[in-house]
């Protein structure tokens, strides 16, 4: 079986590996049809990531087929599925309460454990959802949509209310556009000119205020004085995070869609006065992946506006390492696996 590998940080390498083995109860094996790239996967072969063992075969955005099935399983072969990466223990605290996505032993294939940028992997039955009426590749670009719908449903906002998403990456795209599909008057605050741009000329956000950078005047004069009902941090930076707290209107809610490895810090005479929700957001749900496949299929995300890089499992050892430096015009790019 062919797998694209990073053996250590700053380079990949296609190799042939052993079949994989038939499933075993519970389990399914699936041929990748393609997988997205995500920023941990840059991240990986950067040698930044602070988890990971080399070597490692990347990929969790994942658009497959069932192939074989194991005992116990129902799921037809030959069914086009989108696979739900986060692979829960079942029995912890988390997966008691029906939060598999912060299970205590989680493993993120393509992070923890191997991943899709290989031609067939295995995957418990109950991590994969029937994706037949969706095209494979808008099918990989499921799970990292689902990580802004879930930050969103954990938010619980009413439709009206005004939201700034910060961080115009992939993820705080996908949380602008769920953010409005929950029906909130939508604010996108960004360092990159080239990506609100992006955000405002084709995603249709122009209509509301895009901001680069956002003073208390500002803030006050696109909230009649009031702040923000949602603040949805997605920049993965510590000053970002800490400065969101001053965003919130009082009463309302702040959610840290990324994570950083460091202490955040705040006022809490401010936290406080606001009377302020502050909510973590991790991974996502099933629940999550079906609302995102839903709202493809009604055509309520520009999918095909989001992918703006392709390549093949052959091309990506050379295509991956260019475009972790070479960001310019880069949202989502796309690894096709099957065969064409």
């Amino acid at each position: 079986m062919k797998a694209v590998l990073c053996p250590e940080p700053g380079h990949l390498e296609i190799v042939e590996r052993a079949p994989v083995p038939d499933p075993s109860a519970g389990w399914v094996r699936v041929a990748v049809s393609h997988v997205g790239i995500c920023g941990t996967d840059y991240h990986i072969f950067a040698g930044k990531h602070p988890f990971l063992e080399y070597p490692r075969v990347m990929g969790h955005e994942i658009s497959a087929t069932v192939v074989a099935n194991g005992p116990g399983t129902t799921i037809a072969p030959g069914t086009p599925v989108v696979v739900n990466p986060y692979l829960s223990c079942g029995h912890c605290v988390a997966c008691r309460r029906g939060k598999p996505n912060c299970c205590t032993a989680i493993k993120v294939l393509g992070v923890h454990t191997d991943g899709a940028f290989c031609e067939e992997i295995l995957v418990p039955e109950g991590n994969l959802y029937p994706a037949s009426d969706l095209m494979p590749e808008a099918a990989a670009t499921v799970e990292f949509l689902a990580i802004g719908a879930h930050a969103v449903r954990r938010a619980a906002c009413a439709a009206g209310s005004r939201a700034l998403v910060i961080g115009a990456g992939p993820i705080g795209l996908g949380t602008a556009i769920f953010s409005r599909i929950a029906g909130h008057a939508v604010t996108l605050m960004d360092t990159s000119t080239e990506r609100l741009a992006f955000a405002s000329d084709r995603l249709g956000f122009g209509a509301g205020i895009v901001a680069d950078a956002m003073s208390g005047e500002r803030i006050a004069e696109a909230t009649d004085g009031d702040g923000f009902d949602v603040v949805f941090d997605a920049t993965g930076h510590g000053g970002s995070m800490e400065a969101a707290f001053g965003h919130v209107a009082h009463g309302g809610t702040l959610v840290f869609v990324s994570v950083v490895k460091d202490e955040i810090r705040f006022s809490d005479p401010e936290f406080h006065k606001r009377e302020m929700t502050l909510i973590g957001s991790r991974n996502a749900t099933r629940e999550d992946f079906d609302h995102v496949a839903g709202a493809i299929r009604q055509g309520l995300v520009p999918v095909e506006t989001l992918i703006t890089h392709r390549t093949t499992m052959d091309a990506v050892v050379e295509d991956l390492p260019r475009w972790a430096s070479e960001k310019s015009g880069l949202v989502k790019a796309i690894v096709r696996i099957a065969a064409a």
